[in-house]
């Protein structure tokens, strides 16, 4: 948490903002963008995300430093997984907690394969539960 902290004041003195108008235009409390900038709280992804704005930074860079996201250096902008753990973390509609569990089950499924092609494709196939297209059969008329 302290490195995040720091982080978000260096971020807040090279845009040249006071606390107060960094905490204005992320729509926060100034005492408590002070007590996330000592270290002394840990803001949830949607803070994080108003900080962001506010500050104009990356978002993703703030979640790096508060341990939500893991920083992948072999990851490239554009790239599903990245994608889909933004979109997780910026929506409004989920709740810390909902947020929390969706990336864990995702990591769960594209987490482990190296390769980034997710589960064996041919394992699902040879499943009778899961027919391929080919297999699938239309009734006929």
């Amino acid at each position: 948490m302290p490195d995040l902290g720091r982080y978000l004041r260096e971020q807040r003195e090279a845009a040249q903002l006071s606390l107060r108008q960094a905490a204005q235009a992320a729509g926060i409390s100034n005492p408590y963008l002070s007590q996330i900038e000592r270290g002394l709280r840990r803001p949830s992804a949607d803070i994080l995300q108003q900080i962001a704005k506010g500050l104009r930074i990356s978002a993703e860079q703030l979640y790096v430093r508060a341990g939500i996201l893991e920083e992948d250096p072999g990851n490239h902008a554009g790239t599903r997984p990245h994608d889909v753990t933004l979109a997780i973390l910026a929506d409004p509609r989920l709740t810390d907690r909902q947020r929390r569990v969706l990336l864990d089950v995702y990591q769960s499924f594209v987490g482990d394969h190296e390769d980034g092609d997710g589960p064996d494709r041919t394992a699902v196939a040879a499943d009778p539960a899961h027919p391929t297209e080919s297999s699938r059969t239309t009734p006929s008329s």
